[in-house]
Parts: C-alpha cells; sequence; structure tokens
C-alpha cells in the first residue's frame, strides 16, 4: 500500500476474501467487516454479506457494498478478481504468507497499517505462545496429504509446513518443485515417511477417513484451522497442534 495511514480517509468498511484474515478483523474490531467469503466460519457470530468463494468471489458484489479496503491472499486469491476490483476504484491489500514470521508481519500490515486498527492483544499472546515452542528430539519425517482423490500434499515454501517444522515435524515433501504436488499413494506410502499429519481442511480427513491409506504409519489428525490459519487460532495452535502429535506417538 502505498498511501500512508495518515494522507487517506479512515477505514470504516472492509470486505475481506480471506477466513483467516476476516476472523482477525473481526476479533480485533466488531463491526468494522461489511462482506466476507462463504468460507469465512470464524467468528461464529459473524454476520456480514457474503461475496461468493476465495477463487469465485461476486465481484458485482463487493463493488455494491462499497468498501474502503479488500483483504486478499495471493495464493488464495485469483488476480484477475482482484483486477476488477481495482478497476473499481477499490483499495486491495494482498498478503504473502508462507512462514510463521511472515504471518505476524501481514496480520500487522493488515491490522495496524490497512485497517488503521490498534495493535489487539491476541496478536501479542500469538507470538508469545510460539515463541516458547521447542521441538522435542530429532526431526520426524512426515508425509502431509491436503487432498485424496487425488492425492495431494504439502510441498515447498508453504505456511503449515513451517509451522509443522517448529513442532518438530518434517515435511519428507518440503524441497518438491511444486507447493502443493499431486503424488499417488502408494508412491506416498514408500518415500520413507515415519508420520503421515491428517489436517480436516481443505479435505476433511477422519478417523475413518485417511488413515487406512497409510497402513503401517502413525497418523495424527489435526485442526486444519490450527496449522494452515493466521489470526487469532495461532495463539492456541501450538498447544492444539502438539497434544494432536503427541496422541499419534510423536
Amino acid at each position: 500500500m502505498s498511501a500512508s495511514r495518515s494522507s487517506r480517509p479512515a477505514v470504516r468498511r472492509v470486505v475481506s476474501l480471506v477466513p483467516s484474515l476476516t476472523e482477525a478483523v473481526a476479533v480485533t474490531e466488531p463491526g468494522l467487516l461489511v462482506g466476507a467469503t462463504d468460507w469465512c466460519e470464524h467468528p461464529a457470530e459473524l454476520d456480514v454479506a457474503r461475496v461468493g468463494g476465495t477463487k469465485n468471489p461476486d465481484t458485482a458484489r463487493i463493488v455494491g457494498l462499497a468498501p474502503d479496503l479488500v483483504i486478499a491472499n495471493e495464493e488464495e486469491n485469483r488476480a484477475p478478481d482482484l483486477a476488477v476490483l481495482r478497476a473499481a476504484g477499490i483499495e486491495v491489500l494482498v498478503t504473502e504468507v508462507r512462514t510463521l514470521p511472515q504471518a505476524f508481519t501481514e496480520l500487522e500490515r493488515v491490522l495496524l497499517r490497512g485497517c488503521g486498527l490498534p495493535r489487539p492483544a491476541w496478536l501479542d499472546e500469538a507470538r508469545e505462545a510460539w515463541r516458547e515452542v521447542r521441538a522435542d528430539g530429532p526431526p520426524l519425517r512426515a508425509v502431509v496429504p491436503v487432498w485424496r482423490r487425488p492425492w495431494m500434499v504439502l510441498g515447498r515454501d508453504t505456511f503449515a509446513g513451517d509451522v509443522l517444522a517448529r513442532l518438530g515435524v518434517a515435511n519428507i515433501h518440503a524441497a518438491h518443485a511444486e507447493r502443493y504436488p499431486r503424488i499417488p499413494l502408494d508412491e506416498l506410502n514408500a518415500c520413507g515417511a515415519e508420520l503421515v499429519v491428517l489436517p480436516d481442511e481443505p479435505y476433511r480427513f477422519t478417523r475413518d477417513d485417511g488413515p487406512e491409506s497409510f497402513p503401517g504409519l502413525p497418523s495424527a489428525l489435526v485442526s486444519g484451522r490450527h496449522l494452515t490459519w493466521y489470526g487469532p487460532s495461532l495463539a492456541q495452535a501450538p498447544r492444539v497442534l502438539a497434544a494432536a502429535l503427541r496422541a499419534a506417538g510423536r
């Protein structure tokens, strides 16, 4: 964003196209959000206009909401949709989050500089929670599926991969050329992993849907919100994820 907070009107109406950032704004300043995607499920009481999905937002509806700012993400949202909004004269803030430190930096940019809000207490609590994280023992090599039919896994340069690394879990496909490669199940089972980490989003892996595909491997069923979201959930993420990993025998 090129304009400084002092040289532009106050931000009073925000549309968020990123579920985790929707929660971050809503928790910090209730009433600031006027629109969010159909996938923005937190906080549970959020009552705003729905503008479609992250990949297929209703740009005409967003323009009609007359937001001062639209919050987006370079991975979750499509550049052509954001270009339509900019062409309509709407300011769009696009985030990039591929590591935990970058998540904190981008949250500050969105909340403090983008929305002009005071620094929320939960952001400092989240920083402190992660500052105390120390992995026990050597890293455990893991395969981390995010979809099936076809099977897709975490590859290089992902936020979730960085989060897991801080908890002592090494993504076995972290050096893959793609960020979310499609890899056949037989290859996943032959890659030398010691653990399979199964989040409940974007694909909803459960105890009865996922572990059976990896016979002989311990399965950690983890909260996708705590693994992949960057917002208030970051404060609880170390505890929640560590408990799931311990339950799998980590």
